[in-house]
């Protein structure tokens, strides 16, 4: 919109206020008419489409104490208030020697000072009324007119930036425990939420599947009405997935510790483990295998809208508490068969590879 516009557009009509309408009485009459033709109430109506933008656009400016002062000045120009002269001191043509339009804009920019730029005694604005016919005045009086605007409210040759609409609602905050299985499978919970606007609210809330825990979930548009007819706000909920013995989340993945023996480890067994659905999988375990190795058990894990996740499946040497009679013997003779390998030589040699 350009500066000129404010001539054209009564914002105090199309908020349906006196101009000496109180900040608040402007609120509550923005709220009033943006709720009546948000486009939300009246899907496919072009002409309230229209109208609201209309509305945001005139709270915009005044609800903003500065640039209503200016509107209100502008305003006050194309009601008559404001005469032109053509350079010099004189009084405008076929008028008498009143305030002229240069008093107007020296008011605006501080009063005695008059337009910046002006030395002393030189408070008088001259208007070249002879179009673009190369005099050394100001060429166009929109020109005069964007120095009125703040940054940020217009753009390149007085543009006016409209504004982006209605301010969104505030988010709420929420906390939520899952079962594990909840968790994996995703659920969909009864929340009651705090809402300082609306007190204590029931608010269903879908939870996806695959969230660990401590995890915050963003609900677009579950979070607290917008009082000015804009979006709602998003609700955030904190969610505690409730350990279970055996499994772990890590994402889409699942993550099992599964025992297995030193003769198993040494030899290379098949094994046989839970999965998260009750189900059993097999998976081979190579010979030589050591404590600690993950095998991978492909599609066992969280089925989410990107993909599914894999059962991961750590091996754990288990050592026996107590040896007695033959395996006692066996072991010692395989201890003295292997008495002459050091698992632990490499730590000495990569020590002094780094010295």
């Amino acid at each position: 919109m350009a500066g000129q516009d404010w001539f054209e557009k009564d914002f105090y009509s199309v908020l349906g206020v006196p101009q000496n309408a109180t900040p608040a009485d402007i609120k509550k009459a923005y709220r009033k008419v943006a709720r009546t033709h948000h486009p939300d109430a009246n899907p496919g109506d072009n002409a309230a489409e229209k109208r609201f933008k209309e509305v945001g656009e005139a709270y915009a400016v005044l609800s903003d104490p500065e640039q209503r002062q200016q509107y209100d000045a502008i305003r006050a120009m194309s009601r008559g208030g404001a005469r032109f002269t053509a350079g010099g001191g004189g009084p405008a043509a076929g008028g008498s020697g009143g305030a002229g339009f240069e008093d107007l804009l020296g008011n605006l920019f501080g009063g005695a000072g008059g337009m910046p730029g002006a030395g002393a005694g030189q408070q008088r604005v001259r208007y070249n009324t002879g179009g673009y016919g190369g005099g050394t005045e100001s060429p166009i009086f929109e020109d005069m007119l964007s120095g009125l605007f703040p940054p940020g409210s217009s753009g390149g040759n007085g543009q006016y930036r409209p504004p982006r609409g209605p301010m969104r609602g505030g988010d709420l905050n929420a906390t939520a425990t899952l079962t594990f299985r909840q968790a994996m499978e995703g659920a969909q919970l009864n929340l009651r939420v705090d809402d300082p606007q609306a007190g204590l609210r029931n608010i269903t809330a879908r939870i996806p599947a695959g969230v660990r825990n401590g995890q915050k979930v963003r609900l677009r548009g579950k979070g607290k009405a917008s009082d000015m007819g804009g979006e709602p706000g998003d609700l955030w909920v904190t969610v505690s997935v409730a350990p279970h013995p055996i499994f772990t989340l890590d994402g889409p993945d699942v993550r099992l510790t599964v025992p297995v023996t030193f003769p198993e480890a040494v030899f290379g067994t098949e094994i046989e483990v839970p999965t998260p659905d009750g189900a059993r999988v097999k998976l081979k375990v190579p010979a030589g295998t050591p404590s600690g190795r993950t095998l991978r058990a492909r599609g066992r894990g969280v089925k989410t809208a990107k993909r599914t996740g894999d059962l991961l499946v750590t091996l754990q040497v288990a050592v026996p508490q107590r040896v007695d009679g033959k395996a006692r013997e066996a072991l010692r003779t395989f201890a003295e068969a292997t008495g002459n390998e050091n698992p632990r030589a490499d730590l000495f040699a990569h020590l002094d590879e780094n010295r």
